[in-house]
């Protein structure tokens, strides 16, 4: 189950990782299109835009329907959750580190502000 689970993670990374295919995919989260209608916006043919709705399909990003002669996509986003889940961990990571960051630069900040008082406090008596 593991090894599924890593093997769809790499094809939803790799469909996610052509600036093409995710223009298609938010095209698709409008509502669904044609083939052609994905391809329109792109200078390709409709073989090369049918080479990446494959391979959003292999990863299940999409589903295709046939209705009569016509091709039709539409988003099927039950992958990218699976996708969001796993990049939550880093997520969580950075903000980890950057809560870490900002306490870190609080304390300096006060201590400047604290030995910066003392320093007036001291010309003070010149």
């Amino acid at each position: 189950m593991v090894e599924s689970e890593a093997q769809a993670l790499n094809a939803i990374f790799h469909a996610l990782g052509d600036a093409t295919r995710r223009r298609m995919l938010r095209d698709l989260a409008a509502g669904e299109r044609t083939v052609g209608e994905l391809a329109e916006p792109f200078d390709m043919s409709l073989a090369a835009a049918s080479k990446h709705i494959k391979v959003l399909e292999g990863a299940g990003l999409i589903h295709r329907e046939i209705r009569w002669r016509t091709h039709v996509c539409r988003l099927a986003a039950e992958p990218l959750a699976r996708a969001h889940d796993w990049l939550g961990f880093y997520e969580r990571f950075w903000t980890d580190r950057l809560d870490a960051l900002e306490r870190l630069l609080r304390e300096e900040d006060a201590k400047a502000a604290e030995d910066s008082g003392k320093a007036k406090e001291g010309h003070k008596d010149d």
